[in-house]
């Protein structure tokens, strides 16, 4: 007997629906074709123990498995609860009629048990696209997938609630989440709060400008400043993610395999802070079976990269393209995957290898040059692509000891979210541009011209500090933004002056 089941392939964040013919005649072989990879051959023996537990039995005869379309490589064990539901209706062990209603997805354990998948969102999403009623997945991905409206979702415990479900006889309810209700009460929950940070109140209004524009920043410091916390606190001044940016973000999380069974949503913007020792293929994302980086993996949040000149060059040269794209493109001989990667990067350095030049209290023992040296481990390119640089000093015991609290995140975060209000508005009807830091050289000669005293500011700075070519697009994009903090139409000579002060590293004679 033939039936058909259906399950999905993930690739990239998006699935594609898997058509599984299963055909029963005489014989005595179980042949699986479709171009599955070893995990999906070794089904056998998971089906044929958890059919065991479940008191039913693999037939024993010809079992002759088609996984269409076949140019699409079949990957991982989460086949097992498709195949093994269609073993059981080509068998007449269970009823056959209704099984187009459904889409399958799940990996069994030996005694009829359900293990977690990977990208339930995305299969979930293409289940709704398809036309099917109901998703029939493990329990602990059931909230994730119900985020998902207008499918049923039900999450299973083991194989024996599959086969009452399909009976007719369900032993289960589908999960019901209310996206909206879960989503604006994450936004709610926030951990850490700027007003946790003593002074350092020029670095505070440095995140608070990168925030409201977007820009990449770097902070040059020695140790113990406060680099780090501030970074950590970053995503708290940032404005709220929408619902279509939080469905985008939960997707490329589903696909790496990291959401939880209490999570259902990932409604705050991410905060990824990988060690210097990762590889490129790590941060970038790819591998034989290509996955979702760390800069994806920060898709609409923050990438945190700690004493940057320690991370490898080829790490920190790959970056470049997508700072640029706001996108990863992974080719391989058949197939090509995009991963989306719009990011904020916040980088954090040491000025030198003993951490204290410039300090204001203690020596630099460095040799002579080795500061500039340390600093050319950067490459120019990448320096090219962080708007801001801000160098940050210890906070001294005054600061530390006031009792005065400091300014909370949510009055920051009010005011990045009024810059940003202007920025949509300047950029609707531009595609792909959506705040200062995107601005090409054209949006800049139509958006970004400051007024003549601020243009000849400029000009004399360029001049005496001996600015770079390329600190001059980052100094009008970065007070465009400043002017759109104060609500200012015009960018001014005090809004320039302040946007100069943010370009520390381009200025020469810096690190000696």
């Amino acid at each position: 007997m033939l039936v058909k089941t259906f399950g999905a392939a993930v690739q990239g964040i998006t699935a594609t629906v898997v058509t599984i013919e299963v055909n029963i005649s005489q014989g005595i072989r179980f042949l699986i074709v479709g171009l599955p990879d070893n995990a999906v051959r070794e089904s056998h023996e998971r089906i044929a123990s958890a059919l065991s537990f479940a008191e039913k039995k693999l037939p024993r005869m010809q079992v002759v498995i088609n996984m269409a379309p076949a140019d699409i490589r079949k990957e991982g064990s989460a086949y097992d609860l498709p195949l093994a539901v269609g073993i059981l209706a080509a068998s007449q062990q269970i009823k056959s009629d209704g099984l187009d209603k459904f889409l399958l997805m799940g990996e069994l354990s030996l005694d009829g048990g359900m293990k977690p998948i990977k990208g339930a969102l995305p299969i979930a999403i293409k289940a709704r696209e398809a036309g099917f009623k109901g998703l029939i997945i493990p329990y602990q991905n059931a909230k994730e997938a119900a985020v998902v409206s207008g499918i049923d979702v039900y999450g299973v415990k083991d194989i024996r609630e599959v086969i009452s479900l399909l009976n007719g006889n369900p032993t289960i309810e589908p999960v019901r989440v209310n996206t909206d209700e879960l989503f604006y009460d994450t936004h709610k929950n926030l951990e850490m709060d700027f007003s946790d940070v003593k002074g350092q109140e020029n670095v505070k209004r440095a995140f608070e400008v990168a925030a409201a524009g977007s820009h990449n920043i770097i902070l040059v410091g020695p140790p113990g400043a406060g680099k780090s916390m501030m970074a950590k606190r970053l995503p708290t001044i940032m404005p709220p993610m929408t619902l279509e940016e939080a469905l985008e973000t939960t997707k490329i999380h589903s696909v790496a395999g990291n959401i939880d069974s209490n999570t259902a949503l990932v409604a705050q913007r991410p905060f990824r802070s990988p060690h210097h020792t990762i590889s490129d293929v790590a941060l970038v994302g790819g591998g034989a079976f290509p996955q979702p980086g760390e800069i994806s993996l920060a898709h609409h949040g923050v990438l945190f990269l700690d004493e940057l000149p320690e991370f490898k060059r080829s790490v920190l040269e790959v970056m470049r393209q997508p700072l640029e794209d706001r996108k990863i493109s992974i080719s391989r001989a058949k197939f090509a995957v995009d991963y989306p990667a719009s990011f904020m990067l916040v980088a954090s350095m040491n000025p030198c290898q003993c951490g204290y030049y410039n300090h204001p209290e203690k020596d630099c023992v460095c040799a002579p040059g080795s500061v500039r040296k340390y600093l050319s481990r950067i490459s120019g390119p990448l320096l090219d692509r962080i708007d801001i640089h801000i160098e940050i000093v210890p906070v001294p015991f005054e600061k530390l000891s006031e009792q005065r609290e400091a300014e909370k995140s949510e009055c920051i975060r009010e005011r990045v979210i009024k810059a940003r209000k202007i920025q949509e508005i300047r950029f609707k009807d531009i595609d792909g541009v959506y705040c200062n830091a995107q601005m090409t050289s054209k949006l800049q000669r139509k958006f970004a011209n400051p007024d003549k005293s601020g243009t000849e500011l400029l000009k004399n700075a360029m001049k005496r500090l001996n600015l770079s070519a390329r600190a001059y697009d980052r100094i009008l994009k970065v007070s465009r933004t400043i002017a759109d903090l104060e609500g200012s139409e015009n960018i001014c000579a005090y809004h320039i002056a302040e946007a100069i002060n943010y370009r520390n590293l381009d200025r020469e004679g810096w690190a000696g």
